[in-house]
């Protein structure tokens, strides 16, 4: 061996700190006349374990991806005896990640039997300390995706656009955000002092929660809304002291146009905190009424009305017959007083006012076959003569 470093002076060298594995393929490589490739290379590691690193790499991934299909394979035909479909896509999602993962385990492995020098050790370390930060994020952002679409599978938000268009918003700033955190992870890897960076965005971050106060408050308050669902665009409704249709749901504010056609605005941050009425989402629409009947009604008359009435409401198609009252209620000032009330299983206002109108119809015409008359607001006058004494006696 001595001989053998004598005609290869550069060999002692090369193979100082590269590890007893090393140094056994160096000394095989000498003996079987094949120094040329114990020379030093760059960065100083020797040309046989550049070559050992290629094959490394190349051994590696291939490994890796055929692990990662068998372990694909496996999380499957678990998967396959579950009855939902959202683990399915999450092995999905996760295998290229998962391959990855292999390869780097193979790779770190295999590196390390090449017996490198120390600083190849480190700068081989780094480089894998940084794919597998890389890796880990990776299916991170994977994970994001396959959260977003089942939750868009889900009924509460297939029917709403608005809670559609938050999920995106906020995929994207999850996605955002692990990308910053995956980038200062990689520096924190490969050895970079990040304790700076952080506490300049702890003060960036405090300084923007102040600044933006009122934009987080309103960006929480669509998302309340998205996730509860008080209304949609187009449902007509009424927001503490005014109605109107909701035009438009966005992230900042929501649109309502009023019955006068102006457009209204509110914070979505304020209208999460209101009292919120959709008249939109009735089952049924009520109608409440009182009908006066003047004073010389007889008693069979007003039977006959009442009669009448509970026969045009329940005769009525759209009427619904588990709850129709029709009571004579009481004497009024200037009318005989009956009591109406009954809803109908109409789904617009529109609808609303055209049953309405026909049991209000058919109301008139029961009045008139009993020979009654609708009352109205009298007043009757009596004048009493008061005759003074004096003149009383005069005449």
């Amino acid at each position: 061996m001595d001989l053998l470093n004598a005609q290869l002076p550069g060999a002692e060298a090369a193979s100082t700190g590269i590890g007893a594995i090393g140094r056994r393929v160096t000394d095989w490589l000498v003996r079987s006349h094949l120094g040329s490739l114990t020379a030093p290379g760059p960065f100083d590691i020797m040309w046989w374990q550049w070559i050992a690193l290629a094959a490394a790499v190349a051994v590696s991934w291939w490994g890796g991806r055929l692990l990662g299909a068998i372990t694909r394979g496996v999380l499957r035909r678990v998967s396959s005896r579950t009855q939902t479909a959202w683990d399915d896509r999450l092995f999905d999602t996760l295998g290229p990640p998962l391959g990855v993962a292999w390869t780097l385990a193979l790779f770190a492995a295999l590196g390390h039997s090449i017996g490198l020098p120390d600083a190849g050790e480190r700068v081989i370390a780094h480089a894998v300390r940084g794919a597998w930060v890389a890796t880990i994020f990776w299916g991170l952002w994977r994970l994001v995706n396959v959260f977003v679409e089942f939750t868009l599978s889900r009924p509460w938000a297939i029917g709403s656009p608005s809670a559609r268009h938050l999920l995106t918003i906020g995929s994207n700033l999850a996605k955002g955000a692990i990308a910053a955190l995956g980038s200062l992870a990689l520096l924190a890897a490969f050895g970079y002092p990040v304790t700076t960076v952080l506490a300049g965005l702890g003060i960036g971050g405090l300084a923007l929660a102040f600044g933006a106060q009122k934009t987080v408050e309103n960006l929480f308050g669509s998302m309340a809304l998205a996730v509860d669902q008080p209304f949609r665009v187009g449902d007509f409704v009424k927001v503490e002291e005014f109605v109107g249709t909701v035009e438009d749901i966005g992230l900042r504010s929501t649109r309502f146009r009023t019955l006068d056609r102006t457009l209204i605005s509110i914070p979505n941050g304020k209208l999460a905190d209101q009292r919120l009425e959709s008249f939109t989402v009735r089952d049924r629409m009520r109608l409440a009424t009182t009908i006066g009947v003047e004073y010389g009604t007889t008693g069979a008359q007003m039977q006959q009305v009442l009669d009448g009435f509970e026969r045009v409401l329940r005769q009525h198609p759209k009427v619904w017959p588990d709850a129709v009252v029709v009571k004579f209620k009481e004497f009024g000032a200037s009318s005989l007083d009956v009591e109406i009330m009954a809803w109908f299983a109409v789904p617009t206002w529109a609808d609303f006012q055209v049953c309405r109108q026909e049991v209000l119809l058919g109301f008139m015409q029961v009045v008139e076959q009993a020979g009654a008359s609708f009352a109205f607001p009298t007043r009757t006058v009596h004048l009493v003569s008061h005759t003074p004494a004096g003149e009383a006696g005069a005449a």
